[in-house]
C-alpha cells in the first residue's frame, strides 16, 4: 500500500479516535460548549488546547521545510488577508455549527456512526461545497485568464 495513503488513513484514524474519546462527535456536547449562559461545558475549549498544543510544533517544524517526512511538497497558506468571503463563510460554518452542534470532522465520523442527525448534516454540507464550487466556478476561471 502507497505510504501516503497509509499515513493519511492512520491520521483519519486517530482524529476520529480521539473526537470519539473526547465526547466532541455528540453534538449535545458541543452545544453546551456553545450554551455560555446556561449549563455551560468547557471541556471542548480543552480539547482544543490540548490539539493546539500537540500540532503546534509541527506547524513551527513545517515552517522550515520544503517537503514532508514522505517526500511530499509542503504547501502552507500563504494569504494573510481578511476577506468579505472569509467573514461571510466562517459566520456561515459558525451559524451552522451552533444549530446542528457538529463541524464537519465529527459530522463524518458521527455519519460513520449512522447517525441520521449527522448524516443529513454531512449531505447538506456537501451539497453546500458543491455549490460553492459551482458559483466560485466563473471567478476561477476570470482569474487565470
Amino acid at each position: 500500500m502507497n505510504k501516503s495513503i497509509l499515513s493519511a488513513f492512520a491520521a483519519g484514524l486517530i482524529f476520529g479516535l480521539g473526537l470519539l474519546v473526547s465526547g466532541m462527535a455528540n453534538p449535545e456536547k458541543v452545544l453546551a460548549f456553545l450554551d455560555l449562559f446556561g449549563n455551560w461545558d468547557p471541556s471542548l475549549a480543552l480539547v482544543m488546547v490540548g490539539a493546539i498544543g500537540v500540532g503546534l510544533p509541527f506547524f513551527y517544524i513545517a515552517k522550515g521545510r520544503d517537503v514532508t517526512v514522505l517526500g511530499k511538497q509542503i504547501q502552507m497558506p500563504s494569504r494573510r488577508d481578511i476577506d468579505r468571503p472569509l467573514v461571510v463563510g466562517s459566520l456561515m460554518f459558525g451559524v451552522g455549527w451552533g444549530l446542528a452542534g457538529f463541524c464537519p470532522g465529527p459530522a463524518v465520523v458521527a455519519t460513520g456512526a449512522g447517525e441520521i442527525k449527522a448524516i443529513v448534516f454531512t449531505v447538506a454540507m456537501l451539497a453546500g461545497m458543491g455549490l460553492f464550487a459551482l458559483i466560485s466556478r466563473p471567478e476561477a476561471a476570470k482569474a487565470a485568464s
